[in-house]
């Protein structure tokens, strides 16, 4: 980026800097995601978007600062996380995950939703809520809803997260669960990340650890879904692939990948590893923050009650198949 170009930049990225240190605030005092606050601020302040200076730093700030945090990602995995949960757990993880944004996909279509759509939801759902949904959005062909599309499904699945931190652990208690049942459940199932936390040290320390180390191996399988989605995306596409977006391997996905492997031969330091993790949280809330003022506020209420439904069964579906590997297998 050259520093005319920051100039042009620089007011939409404060903006959206400023409005995800709000999010940050009302998280921290009220208890919601982050993620989802920012986007509500992002929403009420889309009139920045239409004809500002802060145009083009919120469009730099939804695309470019938003694949930064999605790389930084690869911080919080190491590759012995996967070691230490054991391959029984790992098959499990990866029927659900697969099955769930097959399902996704499958029911979109049936209710004349787009198949990118499906994906994108189910992805989410299976994954790791919104910071999957940043991830997937950014690799899926453009078109005039992707905006519209991602907003859906980050409110969806953030909603639907929290409601997940609540009820599950009333769930967990009801089938009596031992510590390390209620870890799997509730770590390979509930979306975001602080909503495990939650609901993991709500039962107890052990369920704590157990379910925010699954909870991370399952945001593991990140790379490797976007990694399938492009390549799908790619086969499908009937466009000149030498012309193509979809056509090569996005940089971020490499430095994520790049990242998990150097988090796991090498020891980062404290000092190093917390800061970066922390910018990268903050990226995908400014991120989400740019989206949702680059939304269409009309056009969002337009979406009707299929995308919901959509994800509420993708949520049932991830949640059912889990406790069923729990009590049966």
């Amino acid at each position: 980026m050259t520093l005319e170009d920051f100039k042009t930049n620089l007011p939409g990225i404060s903006v959206a800097g400023v409005t995800g240190l709000a999010a940050l605030f009302l998280s921290e005092h009220y208890g919601a995601p982050a993620m989802l606050f920012a986007l509500l601020l992002g929403i009420a302040m889309s009139f920045l978007y239409e004809d500002s200076p802060c145009t083009k730093g919120i469009e730099f700030t939804a695309t470019f600062i938003l694949r930064v945090g999605v790389a930084l990602l690869g911080l919080r995995l190491a590759l012995t996380d996967l070691i230490a949960l054991g391959w029984q757990t790992i098959v499990i993880l990866i029927i659900a995950i697969s099955s769930t944004i097959i399902l996704g996909v499958l029911l979109a279509k049936q209710f004349n939703l787009s198949k990118s759509f499906g994906a994108l939801t189910g992805g989410s759902v299976a994954i790791c809520g919104a910071s999957a949904a940043m991830a997937i959005t950014a690799v899926l062909p453009d078109d005039e809803n992707k905006e519209r599309n991602t907003l859906v499904t980050v409110i969806g699945v953030t909603s639907l997260s929290t409601i997940a931190m609540v009820v599950y652990p009333l769930i967990v208690t009801y089938f009596n669960l031992n510590d390390v049942d209620s870890g799997l459940f509730l770590g390979g199932t509930i979306h975001d990340v602080a909503q495990v936390v939650g609901a993991g040290y709500s039962i107890s320390e052990q369920t704590g650890d157990l379910s925010t180390l699954v909870k991370l191996v399952r945001v593991s399988f990140l790379m490797p879904v976007v990694m399938i989605l492009l390549i799908i995306i790619k086969l499908n596409s009937k466009r000149d692939f030498s012309n193509s977006k979809t056509a090569k391997i996005p940089g971020f996905l490499i430095a994520f990948v790049l990242l998990m492997v150097i988090n796991s031969c090498f020891s980062i330091p404290e000092v190093i590893l917390e800061p970066a993790i922390d910018v990268s949280r903050f990226a995908l809330i400014a991120a989400i923050a740019a989206i949702g003022m680059k939304s269409n506020f009309a056009k969002l209420k337009c979406v009707g009650f299929k995308p919901i439904i959509l994800m509420v069964v993708e949520t049932l579906w991830i949640a059912a198949l889990i406790l069923a590997f729990i009590l049966f297998i």
